[in-house]
């Protein structure tokens, strides 16, 4: 798995991804700012909720959350936007890497919209809900957050890969076999969103990196026909 970490660090300046890691860059600024934005806007309306204590914390600490509370809900909103490139990503790294790989799947459009739209749903919804713990459980937030997108981010980025060579029930069987480290790699794609500045380009990374994993345990496990 570290290999294939370094192997995605590597490919964001490879002339065929280069394109890509200057889209997300810019598209990352961009979800960045809006989520500061809407996050202010909404923090400052909590009176809203009338729960105390959220509101007198962020009364006292109301820039310092702002930015807490956009940094745990940036993953999610860039990985959405980013989410409609992610097959290029892909396809641009299995070229480089592995060009002897039989021909992708052609995903139907609606297939790859309903399918990034249904689970970085789902990981908004998520962090929203849990939002109070993010404010309220200082060291214990971070860990919450790696739990939930670690989950919901190796789900994603994993079928990105996968979808390329398999329908949607075969991609959730082959995601089923080999949950474990799905999960740990959900983890790192997690973590790399909490790296300042790496962060930026954490979707790009995420996507060279579950490349080069799934055809590690392609190699490990020959019936796991992902990539």
């Amino acid at each position: 798995m570290f290999s294939a970490l370094l192997h995605a660090f590597a490919d964001v300046s490879a002339p065929a991804v280069r394109r890509f890691t200057a889209l997300g860059l810019a598209l990352a600024l961009a979800c960045f700012m809006l989520v500061w934005t809407v996050t202010a806007i909404l923090l400052a309306r909590t009176s809203l909720f009338e729960w105390g204590p959220l509101n007198w914390l962020v009364d006292i600490f109301g820039g310092l959350a702002v930015l807490v509370v956009s940094w745990l809900i940036f993953p999610a909103v860039v990985t959405i936007v980013m989410g409609f490139f992610l097959d290029r990503i892909a396809e641009a790294v299995e070229a480089m890497h592995y060009p002897g790989r039989s021909p992708a799947r052609r995903s139907p459009i609606a297939e790859t919209v309903a399918t990034t739209v249904r689970l970085m749903a789902i990981t908004l919804l998520l962090n929203v809900l849990v939002l109070p713990v993010y404010i309220m459980a200082p060291g214990i937030n971070f860990f919450v957050f790696l739990g939930i997108n670690g989950y919901l981010f190796g789900r994603e980025y994993f079928e990105v890969v996968a979808l390329r060579r398999l329908d949607p029930i075969a991609a959730r069987a082959a995601r089923r076999r080999v949950a474990g480290r799905v999960f740990v790699a959900g983890i790192v794609i997690a973590a790399l969103f909490a790296i300042p500045l790496v962060n930026l380009i954490a979707a790009v990374i995420a996507t060279a990196f579950m490349v080069h994993l799934a055809a590690q345990m392609r190699v490990a496990d020959p019936r796991l026909t992902v990539s």
